[in-house]
């Protein structure tokens, strides 16, 4: 298949002014999401930050199906989301794995439960936990591993699927700096296969330029597209820990954070207060 062929059969996400609200245990309604209009062309990797608990993470769920917009609507590849989405994989903050099953297991899961006979998804798991550099890891247990071989899991059976959208939720916050930088740089690698549409959740700034194509920054709570920035690094990246001392990736770094920084500004005053008022 060529290039323009995949990237055809490739879905990218829109959302038309969506709204998301949520009734609280006090039975009040809040609003997460207001109004959000934001078009991720097929085989984009788009970054989303935000202030903390602003509902960053309510456009993966909406994208993903989890949720159902209040109002608007969200497309993916085209089509209304009415369900889960078709085509799209979830990387989430904190390990999903299986724990009873091994790290064989778990890769192999999804395209079991897709109907693809056990050998041949096995066979399949075994190449994707070795380009994750996991060959010889197969037989352990999720337990058995460190937080970073843990990732490297969840990549491996979020891409087995070969999905057309990927999404995930900041899945490198709980590595340390050294783990983080070199998972973030075994993501573009595998990315580079197949392009995925991406819809990236992270706090950091450095990562989503590292990461992405386009950043997306979002307003305090509730959450609307505040700034979109394009990210004119070219492609492939590299190593990320490079890049960052590249004199446009500072220039992009001090832009977003100028346009970050009244959100953050804000939600922390709104904290504080609710503090005092406690």
């Amino acid at each position: 298949m060529n290039q323009a062929a995949r990237t055809q059969r490739r879905g990218g996400v829109e959302f038309s002014g969506v709204t998301k609200r949520f009734v609280t245990r006090d039975g009040e309604e809040k609003v997460a999401m207001r109004d959000v209009t934001l078009k991720v062309e097929p085989g984009v990797f788009c970054a989303v930050v935000g202030p903390t608990g602003c509902g960053k993470s309510t456009t993966l769920t909406l994208a993903a199906g989890l949720y159902r917009a209040s109002a608007g609507e969200v497309r993916v590849g085209g089509a209304p989301v009415r369900g889960i989405a078709q085509g799209a994989s979830f990387v989430f903050q904190n390990d999903v794995l299986l724990p009873w099953k091994s790290v064989l297991a778990n890769v192999a899961l999804g395209p079991m439960l897709a109907g693809t006979p056990r050998r041949q998804a096995e066979n399949s798991a075994r190449d994707w936990l070795r380009l994750v550099g996991l060959a010889g890891f197969e037989n352990f247990y999720p337990y058995q591993l460190s937080g970073g071989m843990r990732k490297r899991v969840s990549m491996a059976a979020a891409l087995i699927n070969e999905p057309s959208l990927l999404l995930m939720d900041e899945p490198f916050s709980a590595l340390d700096v050294q783990t983080r930088a070199i998972m973030s740089h075994e993501l573009l690698e595998l990315w580079e296969r197949t392009r995925p549409t991406v819809l990236f959740v992270t706090h950091d700034i450095e990562e989503a330029i590292a990461l992405a194509d386009r950043v997306v920054v979002m307003t305090a709570s509730p959450a609307t597209v505040k700034a979109v920035f394009e990210v004119d690094l070219p492609r492939p990246r590299g190593a990320v820990q490079e890049i960052r001392f590249q004199p446009r990736f500072l220039e992009l770094y001090q832009q977003i954070w100028e346009s970050l920084r009244e959100e953050v500004e804000q939600t922390y005053a709104r904290t504080a207060k609710a503090g005092v008022a406690a």
